[in-house]
């Protein structure tokens, strides 16, 4: 018997387990938001160059010679000479500034810092270190969740992204948003990998992958609420108070949630882990069972994982055993270069520039959000029977087929590689929902928020790659696809050997996964 036959006892998926579920995921509408937030935070307005002040039309013709780079050409110089061929004409910074269309978007950091021409990677370079903060956060929340439990540091990382979020939207500098965003993006990793853990550790074996997948359906419909807010707002500032604010509510009633009974037990706590499951049992309706569950029950449902957790682990203790070495190098070599340069990269790599598309930013959103239900309807499907295993190959070896697919379409047919773009989103998006849920099922709890943190850094170093590997694109147009694809190929192969964790109760010692590698596979 283990922990699982107790979740079973005071109630299994109970009232307690529907609203605990719901209240952890919800937050999940606007962590969607903090992810793209980049694509109209810093969308790209139409511009050029101002008028001199000291100029008119009439009185610029000498000034025919003198233009720009060329996605900033002076408005002045077209009317003035809508005839001239500016591939000939000598090239020179916009000395007199840049003026903004406001018919996408009414104000931008782009607009506001003027990160145009020569100083267009600083747009980019927002999100490359909104994504460093998210990967310092699975590193620093995923350790000290395994010492301080999962409530603790998600209740913090509420906080930290309600004031330091709200805070970015009031930033004077270029600067000190980047540093507001790297703090917040932190705080977004602390929110994600502690919410998937306490959920986890409190559902029971038959449930979880109807809950893990469902669930981040509140991902889904976050991308196309940003959508919303982002066309009704077209402000920056606004738009980012809106999709923070909202962590000041999270964080209020994240005080609620019980701590997992299972770190609790596993850290000494074993009366603080009694009251949660006879509060857990309360609300279920099962106070019958609050009698019967002492601490003597708990301690010999737990006796295996109670002895193992003597002993302090670290995620280096999965090299020191065979069978965890295994599972270590399966995990962490596809989920890292591999699962880098295919799930996390390829869909960071659609889903952060949608102004390339040639369509309405808010429409391709929208499309992009939209596509995730079936492909999540479809994950959830495969991975209740074909296991989690399948599953994962299966989106990973679809998403490279499109991948390679779009290769040979020609760039003139536009509506095609749309197409073949959102096909192979929804397949990354699956990726993403089943590997989430897999890796969550494969470490155990003495060490499953630091294994969390390690395997989410890796994906975080896949979207900071991503605009490392699409520097390719001028030595051959198709190499970044053929990098990408091949990867996704390649982690598809390795997953093909990992352990099968369908309807397995949750491991939570090393010696529990030891057993299950040993298992007939």
């Amino acid at each position: 018997m283990g922990f699982a036959e107790l979740l079973d006892e005071v109630g299994g998926f109970g009232r307690y387990q529907w609203i605990h579920v719901t209240l952890i995921s919800l937050p999940g509408l606007l962590m969607a938001s903090q992810n793209l937030l980049n694509n109209f935070v810093s969308g790209v307005p139409t511009h050029y160059c101002s008028i001199p002040a000291n100029h008119s039309l009439s009185n610029l013709s000498h000034l025919h010679q003198v233009t720009c780079q060329p996605d900033c050409l002076p408005v002045w110089l077209l009317a003035a000479n809508s005839s001239t061929n500016v591939s000939h004409l000598e090239t020179e910074d916009c000395i007199d500034g840049w003026t903004f269309e406001q018919s996408d978007f009414l104000a931008t950091t782009v607009s506001e810092w003027s990160l145009v021409c020569s100083l267009r990677p600083l747009k980019q370079m927002i999100q490359t270190i909104y994504m460093g903060g998210v990967l310092t956060g699975a590193i620093v929340y995923g350790s000290l969740s395994d010492r301080f439990g999962r409530r603790s540091v998600l209740i913090w990382s509420y906080l930290q992204l309600a004031v330091l979020g709200c805070s970015s939207a009031l930033s004077p500098t270029y600067s000190t948003y980047c540093i507001f965003r790297f703090l917040s993006g932190m705080a977004v990793s602390g929110v994600i990998i502690n919410g998937v853990s306490l959920k986890v550790e409190w559902i029971t074996t038959k449930t979880r992958t109807v809950v893990g997948t469902l669930s981040s359906f509140f991902f889904t419909f976050g991308q196309m609420v940003l959508a919303g807010l982002a066309y009704w707002l077209r402000d920056w500032r606004k738009l980012q108070m809106v999709v923070c604010a909202p962590n000041f509510l999270f964080f209020a009633y994240s005080w609620w949630y019980s701590e997992s009974a299972r770190w609790l037990v596993l850290n000494q706590r074993s009366e603080d882990a009694l009251k949660s499951l006879h509060r857990v049992a309360r609300i279920n309706g099962k106070s019958e069972m609050i009698d019967k569950i002492t601490v003597e029950v708990l301690h010999s449902h737990m006796k295996k994982e109670i002895e193992s957790a003597r002993s302090t682990f670290t995620v280096f203790d999965l090299l020191r055993t065979p069978g965890m070495r295994h599972i270590h190098q399966l995990i962490c070599s596809p989920v890292s270069p591999v699962y880098l340069f295919s799930t996390s990269f390829a869909y960071y790599g659609l889903a952060m520039d949608l102004q390339k598309f040639g369509v309405s930013i808010y429409l391709m959103q929208i499309i992009f959000g939209a596509v995730d239900i079936p492909a999540k309807l479809f994950a959830l499907g495969i991975l209740s029977y074909l296991g989690r295993r399948v599953s994962q190959a299966v989106c990973l070896f679809f998403s490279a087929a499109i991948i390679f697919a779009n290769i040979f379409v020609p760039t003139d047919m536009q509506t095609l590689r749309t197409t073949l773009a959102c096909l192979g989103k929804a397949f990354t998006s699956a990726s993403f929902t089943t590997v989430y849920l897999y890796t969550g099922e494969l470490y155990p709890t003495v060490i499953r928020q630091t294994g969390m943190g390690f395997v989410s850094t890796m994906a975080r170093i896949g979207s900071m790659a991503a605009p490392a590997v699409l520097i390719l694109d001028e030595v051959l147009p198709a190499l970044p696809s053929l990098v990408y694809g091949g990867s996704a190929v390649l982690a598809g192969c390795f997953a093909c050997f990992l352990p099968e964790t369908l309807n397995v109760p949750l491991p939570d010692t090393i010696e529990d996964v030891e057993a299950r590698w040993r298992a007939p596979k």
